[in-house]
């Protein structure tokens, strides 16, 4: 039965290794031809058309290969190779192996390698004869022989071992890498070609420690190194090969903290996977290692901050401020720092009065320490944005932006920022009209711009919100080519939300109680944005829009930090539209809401599971998945 099993895969093999050769000798042909192609001439009318030409053995053989019709492919390829051995002999070869001509395959390798006796693939391929005859230790024996005569050659050794794999001989493959690995000592370690090897094996173990032994040979290879397992463990859908190398890198880099290329791949892999926490114990190591002046570590601050991972930003940026002020970007890490607490608190569920009342304090002291400068304006339309939308102060919020804007010595980019933070301000305050006009300066003057896209889509936005639906829908469905992928991504859900919602007889009335609901949450307005969305029900027993609005109220209670009701109106928004576009989203949410907020550990697992399974096509399939095995502990810290 292993026979059999083994047989068959080796078919499997040639049959691939035959489409190989067959697209090889296509591209042959087409390039010998072209050399002599004459200039392009008028097309000619049906009736001046020649008859066609007569098929070239070529192609004829190419023809039967492909169909795997050996019997007719062989005689056309014996007179191919008579004419060029080098080129025909593989095709040849194989069309009589698969005839079980073995006899007549015997007598063509051995011509062959008398013609070229210090090729080893003809060992190996005279071997393979005798083992599709059954005479696997007459095989094994050439087999050895050809690993006992190698030569210390880089390029022999490589011939060897693709000659094994070619018959799916992966263990004579190692061998043969080893070997060669101790015939040419220190020059070249195979690691790569071993690591593929192994991966085909599925040995990701072995795969992974030849990888890091390549950069043990030379640490110039960590770019290499890192291309390749990205490939690797991208392919990886039940995690394995992440697992393996997770515990080996932590491992090696323990057991060796003097090899930095261990921190710095071990650095790369966590940024890939997110894994922010780890990432940031690497870069501080790798800081003070190579005195790299905290770059790394600003660097990753703001990617974590743009990742939503706050805990982790804020802890880079207190890092950096630890340097002291002589630290070229002092002063940009304590901007970074207090917005970052900033977002973290108005970002949470029902921040407390006096958290925003102590930042809206430190903003004032940092901006007068600091000037009005680069690293600052930043925190000013932080402030701004606290005092209008949590304070009650929109008349000095709008008075400091307006300051900003009319400064001189100010980025044109920075006052756009100001221009978009004002007009938000304003749709809050429902000057409407003020707002439109703001947004559209700025669209105008940074229409090829990602920020005059931005601007583009707060207006039309606006426009929803009051209640325009056609004209909004008009300026989303341009925005929908936009360059910047979230601004596309954001115009297409508003305009799939209007068109959804728009009733054929011009009935908007559901529409635009939600409509207006948005904008009363987009103004911190909760109770009342709850209240209109609860008369939808009331005017419509059933509408398309009931969907959308169960979701809304779920992210306005979640603000509100009433998870336990949030969860509730999600769970019903699964049970009543089972297949509708917002489904995974509120599986996913419930999710989430479970493990970081309700602390039902079970619950967010048996929700992430009904994600995988139930709706495998799900783009929040993959988080589902790692926080799933995270909670079942699976991860290796």
């Amino acid at each position: 039965m292993k026979k059999t099993i083994r047989y068959c895969s080796l078919l499997i093999a040639h049959s691939s290794l035959f489409i190989i050769l067959t697209v090889h000798c296509s591209l042959f042909i087409v390039h010998s031809s072209a050399q002599d192609r004459p200039a392009a001439k008028p097309p000619l009318l049906p009736f001046q058309t020649p008859a066609p030409q007569q098929t070239s053995d070529e192609q004829l053989a190419i023809q039967f290969f492909q169909n795997r019709d050996f019997e007719k492919a062989v005689d056309i390829y014996e007179r191919l190779y008579n004419k060029q051995p080098v080129l025909y002999y593989p095709y040849y070869y194989y069309c009589l192996i698969e005839i079980h001509e073995y006899d007549k395959a015997e007598k063509l390798v051995k011509s062959a390698r008398k013609a070229d006796p210090d090729a080893p693939k003809y060992m190996v391929d005279l071997g393979y004869i005798y083992y599709r005859e059954g005479n696997h230790e007459k095989a094994h024996k050439l087999y050895e022989d050809a690993l006992k005569a190698l030569p210390p050659s880089q390029q022999q050794i490589n011939d060897l071992a693709n000659a094994f794999n070619s018959h799916l001989e992966n263990d004579y493959a190692i061998k043969t890498y080893l070997k060669g690995r101790e015939l040419i000592k220190n020059t070249y370690p195979f690691s790569l070609e071993l690591s593929m090897t192994y991966e085909r094996m599925g040995k990701y173990k072995e795969m992974i420690d030849e990888y890091l032994n390549l950069l043990d040979f030379k640490q110039s290879y960590l770019v290499t190194v890192e291309d390749r397992l990205q490939s690797a463990l991208a392919n990886d859908p039940d995690d394995s090969k992440n697992e393996i190398f997770r515990k080996t890198i932590l491992l090696r880099a323990q057991k060796e903290p003097d090899k930095s290329y261990y921190a710095e791949l071990l650095w790369w892999y966590s940024v890939q996977q997110r894994d922010f926490d780890l990432a940031l114990v690497q870069a501080k190591s790798l800081d003070r290692r190579l005195n790299e002046n905290g770059n790394r570590v600003l660097q990753l601050a703001k990617l974590c901050f743009s990742n939503n991972n706050y805990d982790a930003a804020i802890d880079a940026y207190k890092y950096l401020i630890g340097k002291g002020s002589e630290y070229p970007f002092f002063n940009e890490s304590k901007a970074g720092l207090l917005n970052t607490r900033y977002i973290k608190t108005v970002s949470g569920p029902d921040p407390l009065p006096k958290d925003l009342t102590s930042l809206e304090k430190e903003f004032e002291s940092e901006i007068q320490a600091m000037g009005i400068n680069k690293q600052s304006v930043s925190m000013v339309r932080n402030l701004a944005h606290l005092e209008a939308f949590y304070l009650d102060k929109t008349d000095q919020a709008i008075d400091r932006l307006n300051h900003i804007i009319e400064l001189n010595d100010i980025n044109p980019l920075d006052k756009a920022d100001c221009k978009l933070d004002l007009a938000d301000i304003l749709v809050f305050t429902n000057d409407v009209w003020e707002a439109t006009l703001l947004y559209q300066q700025v669209n105008l003057d940074f229409r090829n711009d990602a920020i005059g896209q931005e601007a583009k889509f707060r207006n039309a936005r606006l426009s929803y919100y009051i209640g325009e639906f056609k004209w909004a829908q008009a300026q989303l469905d341009v925005l929908k080519a936009a360059t910047s992928k979230l601004i596309a991504n954001d115009a297409m859900a508003l305009s799939l939300l209007i068109s959804e919602n728009f009733d054929a007889d011009s009935n908007t009335v559901a529409l635009g109680l939600y409509a207006h609901a948005d904008l009363l949450d987009f103004r911190n307005m909760d109770e009342m944005a709850l209240k209109t969305l609860d008369s939808i029900p009331m005017h419509f027993k059933e509408h398309t829009i009931m969907n959308q609005m169960l979701f809304k109220k779920a992210k306005i209670k979640i603000k509100q930090g009433k998870f336990a009701e949030a969860d509730t109106l999600l769970g019903t928004l699964v049970k009543n539209y089972p297949d509708d576009i917002l489904t995974d989203d509120a599986i996913i949410t419930r999710g989430r809401l479970n493990e970081e907020q309700i602390k039902d550990k079970d619950k967010a697992m048996a929700y992430y599971e009904e994600l995988m399974t139930q709706y495998p096509g799900s783009i929040f399939n993959v988080e589902a998945r790692k926080r799933f095995r995270t909670l079942r502990g699976d991860k290796i810290q």
